[in-house]
């Protein structure tokens, strides 16, 4: 909404310094230190109400240390998040573009679906929450919204910039094309079409790539979220690697919504995706604030409110900026928390079957319970995962340039 209001000041009333609400740097800048206030100030006023609604935590006895400490600390923090993000999203972001719109229903929709899961474990005191259908029932909706915005939005395109786009003088827009392109990370020609998976259909197969594009939105949010949701199990792990996720994206996103960073480093323009930065900035900020009262000892857990939200927007940022082949690396830890789930269970119902008695790979799954169980410290713990997620960041910004 400022936005709007100086681009009136500036244009129509010519008043001095109002012009720098045109830049998103400025308004990314802005929306990360409003969010990270809100949810420090009032983060603490949240918190208060949750324990006076004794919206507390309830544990289940897992055999892990300092586990019972934890029983009534307020949960559904993510409420936190969500407004922290949203609220500078809306002040400062420009809400005709395409990105933030797609970005704020997804917040709203998955911190929803998150919320009600936390209404049911704690005020019907059903440990299980919304049933695992409903959820996935809720993941798919929004990977079908967000597919069909992205592949037919006429909002949403790529421009195939010429080398020399700045010496001549051919409109860059002429360039402006619908494309179903994604980026294959450490590969020199690193574009891949989504329409090649049907290229077998004929000459009418780019006609139905949605068929392909659509459901792989659909998996990657739910994959994505569901990760975020595992990995949300002691203090600070989730709200901290999602921090480093979202950096890395918020780089993405800027330098490939400017034509000349785009062109420096020979990567796909995506023509608008720069205002995105803006409402990453605003995420991060959330998710650094909230930290302040989620690092051990946590005064405040997430919930499902929080960790389905955290991944939903980061499945959805990469994809926008078509990084989504990125994803096993940049959410790392997202990815090998699934995978010792899955790996446990599947290996469990195995040796039970095989041998009449089930067996683990891991002392419990997720992994972060396996280290747990070993006699780590859930902060020694953390600060690790946090370390390897640095590292993993850092290997998908130097893609930009290792092919």
């Amino acid at each position: 909404m400022l936005y709007y209001l100086f681009q009136y000041l500036d244009s129509i009333l010519k008043i001095p310094g109002a012009g720098v609400f045109q830049y998103i740097t400025f308004r990314s800048g802005m929306a990360l230190i409003v969010s990270l206030l809100l949810s420090i100030i009032y983060g603490k006023r949240v918190i208060k109400f949750l324990y006076k609604m004794q919206i507390g935590e309830t544990v289940r006895d897992l055999g892990l240390e300092g586990q019972k400490e934890k029983a009534g600390t307020p949960t559904m923090g993510g409420v936190i998040i969500i407004a922290a993000t949203l609220i500078p999203v809306l002040l400062f972001a420009r809400l005709d573009n395409v990105y933030v719109l797609l970005l704020i229903l997804t917040t709203i929709w998955m911190g929803a679906i998150g919320f009600l899961d936390d209404y049911i474990k704690v005020f019907k005191k059903d440990k299980d929450g919304l049933k695992g259908r409903f959820k996935v029932v809720g993941q798919v909706s929004l990977g079908v919204i967000v597919g069909a915005v992205l592949y037919f939005s006429p909002s949403v395109t790529v421009r195939e910039v010429p080398t020399d786009h700045l010496l001549v003088d051919t409109p860059i827009s002429r360039y402006d094309v619908k494309s179903t392109a994604t980026t294959i990370p450490f590969f020199k020609d690193n574009e891949f079409d989504y329409t090649m998976l049907i290229s077998w259909a004929g000459e009418g197969a780019s006609d139905y790539a949605w068929l392909v594009f659509i459901p792989i939105v659909i998996f990657i949010i739910t994959a994505v979220s569901n990760g975020a949701n595992l990995t949300d199990g002691i203090d600070g792990l989730a709200a901290g690697t999602s921090t480093i996720s979202t950096f890395v994206l918020g780089i993405f996103a800027f330098v490939s919504g400017n034509v000349v960073f785009s062109n420096y480093l020979n990567i796909m323009y995506i023509p608008n995706s720069g205002e995105m930065t803006v409402f990453i900035s605003a995420f991060m900020g959330a998710l650094i604030g909230f930290l302040w009262y989620n690092t051990y000892p946590a005064q405040v857990f997430m919930g499902d409110t929080g960790s389905l939200t955290i991944g939903g927007i980061i499945a959805v940022m990469a994809i926008a900026v078509r990084k989504e082949l990125l994803i096993p690396v940049l959410c790392g830890i997202f990815l090998v928390e699934n995978l010792s789930v899955v790996m446990q269970v599947t290996y469990f119902k195995y040796t039970k079957k095989r041998y009449g008695e089930g067996r683990r790979i891991f002392l419990m799954a997720p992994l972060h319970h396996h280290f747990q169980k070993k006699g780590y410290h859930e902060s020694k713990i953390v600060t690790r995962f946090w370390i390897i997620a640095i590292l993993l960041g850092v290997f998908c910004l130097v893609s930009l340039k290792l092919r």
